[in-house]
């Protein structure tokens, strides 16, 4: 939090721009770069966009989203380093293993999988946006597609996701406080994941993508995402924020909500992640061992031709994103400002 409110001020230092036709001078103040600011993920979000052209393969992805009961919620929130890394292993061994059954896949696909931990008003609710190749590499080393319309069934993802992340959850030694205490009784805690294993879980998977380049830009937007973006943000007044939100449970209808500044800030740091803590990660095809070999192959047997690496300055990139008059001088509206010697 010290380091988003210390975000573009003097607390961090910075330098002057100076017109090159006026003269006119501004301060420009450094940013945080913390990966939970609004203001800091969009040139971290581009150098991973650029790496990740790479690794595209040129066949259909899946995006498949996994979920957890709202009763684990809280469990979630109490362990989350340990409970987000079950989080991802229940998920990538449940495509993993269902994509090597010869009933669905019989093949290895390449898995990207980001974690979001908020809904659209704040509130807690851990789940994992997964990119899945409609495809993947056989044991005798061929490629072989998937079915065009769907990746999995879902009710069998859901099902197997459930056995496997409740399996987990016994095996792990988890503490509670804050209200939960009673869950450190072993018997009240398997009474508990008894009840979950007798509920469906929601695993949701959407229409293939039409082609490798929206997936690139799909994996933008959900890759560097935080919580609540700025231009949500609708005002601050008497000490209170007000902010659009949109009600997916109420046909997707956009609303507006108000809360104390004090809950707008509980509510945000709920989804501060661990110190250190990945919160993107890859699987088969993608996972980091053997990576180059697995993909040249890949590439060779559906024709996917090299993406080359783009190689920008920062003032390329500002110019490609923000136009070419990003720096367009406030006074005089025809110079354009840069950093001023010293």
């Amino acid at each position: 939090m010290n380091a988003i409110i210390a975000c573009r001020t003097a607390a961090l230092g910075g330098h002057i721009d100076r017109c090159d036709e006026c003269g006119y001078e501004q301060h420009s103040y450094n940013s945080c770069r913390n990966r939970h600011c609004p203001k800091c993920q969009t040139f971290a979000k581009e150098d991973w966009i650029d790496r990740q052209r790479q690794n595209l393969i040129d066949r259909p992805y899946f995006h498949v989203v996994f979920t957890v009961p709202a009763e684990l919620r809280p469990v979630f929130l109490q362990n989350q380093r340990a409970m987000y890394g079950l989080l991802f292993k229940a998920a990538s061994e449940t495509m993993l293993e269902l994509c090597a059954d010869e009933k669905y896949l019989d093949a290895k696909p390449g898995i990207t999988t980001v974690l979001h931990t908020w809904g659209q008003n704040l509130s807690y609710h851990p789940h994992l946006h997964c990119i899945v190749t409609g495809g993947g590499l056989t044991e005798l080393g061929t490629w072989k597609d998937g079915r065009k319309k769907f990746f999995l069934p879902v009710k069998v993802l859901s099902r197997k996701f459930r056995g496997k992340l409740l399996y987990l959850l016994r095996q792990e030694k988890l503490q509670f406080g804050g209200g939960l205490e009673h869950l450190n009784d072993k018997v009240t805690f398997g009474a508990l994941l008894k009840d979950l294993y007798n509920t469906e879980w929601v695993v949701y998977c959407k229409r293939p993508f039409g082609n490798a380049q929206k997936v690139i830009d799909y994996l933008g937007r959900y890759t560097h995402r935080v919580a609540i973006s700025n231009n949500r943000l609708i005002g601050l007044n008497d000490g209170r924020v007000t902010f659009n939100w949109r009600d997916y449970s109420d046909g997707n209808k956009q609303k507006i909500m108000t809360l104390a500044a004090e809950e707008f800030i509980r509510r945000f740091l709920m989804h501060v992640l661990p110190p250190g803590f990945r919160k993107i990660r890859h699987y088969g095809l993608f996972a980091s061992r053997d990576k180059g070999k697995r993909l040249t192959l890949c590439r060779r047997l559906t024709g996917t031709r090299l993406t080359v690496l783009r190689r920008e300055s920062t003032l390329d990139r500002l110019i490609r994103l923000l136009g070419a008059d990003f720096n367009l001088c406030p006074h005089c509206h025809s110079g354009h400002l840069s950093r001023a010697s010293p």
